[in-house]
């Protein structure tokens, strides 16, 4: 889609609208990324002739025209159903459209369509298939927006993460996904899990292509002084050792630190750290908040409603329903001493950026499971921000991921050093 990068389209509005439905009609049968829309054609072209009458000649135009944008289906759109992946009536799930899309739109954007979901953005996977390899998980549960980004159907994607909804997609399909800080991006619009966790962010095939949009979307933007090989400042980078970092793989293990060895010969230092101590304890914390916080979303909606979810979100909620009040606000005020802890061990041993494996290992095969989010849960858990970029393929040649977080509210230097890690980073490892 000629421009994306550079923020300013080379072509029409109503021409781009066409070819983003000419590929979803092409890849989407076989994909399924995303939500099946009548009249998807028609309604593209109608908005996109507004935005070319809107904004009429190539002079001041805005960052994003003509992008077409796939958007998470717990995210309400004028026009377009929310249904979150369940079988609950749109009308009672139904709401105002969310200021994200209205920035989106502002911007010049193209709403593509409603990107498949795992149901309530919990566990219960959607129908989407992997691009690379249609019989494995593309991940979730911004599963629809990172297979529509990875077949090349919309050049960026809408997602959300309570704790590895994005990180971990992003890793299976072979894209960078970002994950800015906690409430950088409004999230008023957007169907809760969790809301002390859950964190708008946005899947691209590149940190380019993805960085117009954080400046669009992200509250209080301003482009980074400080990062990069041209302003020879390079991020300090620390590998977290210990029971965290044993939860990947063996290959996904032996790649990242291959990748990590690229990163040092490249010039970049890297720091091996112990670090978190106390992982088992974070993972026990996690469930408490989440599972309380999913309870009281679906207050109202889940006793009137419950035969209509699938078993494995009807028990995240019943489990939820029996987490007590004072056992939430300690795993609160425990949360909150972790993420002092963390920041903490960033200034003592002077790391600007932690790395680590994306996923614990490649895409698993079949479509049951959506895989394992735990490479992203400390960090979910604290509310920074992450990124992950593509670093090779397994022996299977499915993609892998390095996941890159920085200190809470330093999303701008995140992606500023992102442009420098993301050459170094990818590649392949084995043949495709």
């Amino acid at each position: 889609m000629g421009g994306v990068a550079s923020g300013v389209m080379d072509t029409s509005c109503a021409t781009a609208a066409a070819r983003v439905c000419d590929r979803i009609e092409a890849a989407d049968g076989e994909i399924r990324a995303f939500v099946p829309e009548p009249g998807r054609r028609e309604r593209l072209l109608r908005e996109a002739r507004m935005a070319d009458e809107r904004w009429d000649g190539p002079g001041g135009r805005p960052a994003l025209f003509g992008v077409p944008v796939g958007v998470k289906d717990i995210v309400h759109v004028d026009g377009l159903p929310t249904r979150a992946g369940s079988d609950v009536p749109a009308e009672a799930l139904a709401g105002p459209q969310a200021s994200l899309v209205d920035r989106l739109r502002a911007a010049g954007a193209l709403v593509a369509g409603k990107t498949v979901t795992a149901e309530f953005a919990v566990t219960a996977p959607g129908p989407t298939r992997n691009p690379h390899h249609l019989g494995h998980t593309p991940g979730g549960s911004s599963s629809g927006s990172a297979a529509a980004v990875a077949a090349g159907m919309v050049p960026l994607a809408v997602g959300t993460q309570t704790i590895g909804s994005m990180i971990r997609p992003a890793a299976y399909c072979g894209v960078v996904g970002f994950k800015p800080t906690h409430g950088r991006i409004p999230s008023d619009g957007v169907i809760a899990n969790a809301p002390t966790f859950d964190t708008v962010g946005l899947f691209a095939p590149d940190v380019a292509t993805l960085a117009p949009a954080a400046a669009v979307l992200c509250d209080g933007w301003r482009p980074s002084d400080d990062g990069g090989a041209a302003t020879g400042r390079r991020p300090v980078l620390g590998v977290p050792l210990g029971p965290y970092l044993d939860r990947a793989d063996a290959e996904a293990r032996s790649i990242f630190e291959e990748r990590a060895g690229r990163l040092e010969a490249a010039g970049f230092t890297v720091r091996r750290m112990p670090f978190p101590d106390d992982f088992d304890r974070v993972v026990a914390e996690r469930v408490v908040i989440g599972r309380y916080e999913l309870a009281r979303t679906h207050a109202v909606w889940f006793p009137r409603h419950a035969e209509r979810y699938r078993e494995q979100t009807a028990e995240a909620i019943r489990q939820g329903q029996r987490i007590g009040d004072d056992a939430y606000a300690a795993a609160l005020r425990e949360r909150a001493a972790f993420r002092d802890r963390l920041v903490a061990a960033m200034d003592r041993d002077g790391i600007d950026l932690w790395i680590t494996p994306a996923a614990t290992g490649p895409a698993p095969y079949g479509l049951r499971s959506t895989g394992d989010s735990v490479m992203s849960l400390p960090w979910s858990y604290a509310g920074v921000p992450a990124l992950a970029l593509p670093a090779g393929r397994s022996a299977g040649s499915l993609p892998l991921g390095v996941q890159c977080v920085a200190r809470p509210g330093a999303d701008e230097r995140l992606l500023a050093w992102a442009v420098d890690l993301e050459p170094t980073l990818g590649g392949s490892s084995a043949p495709v």
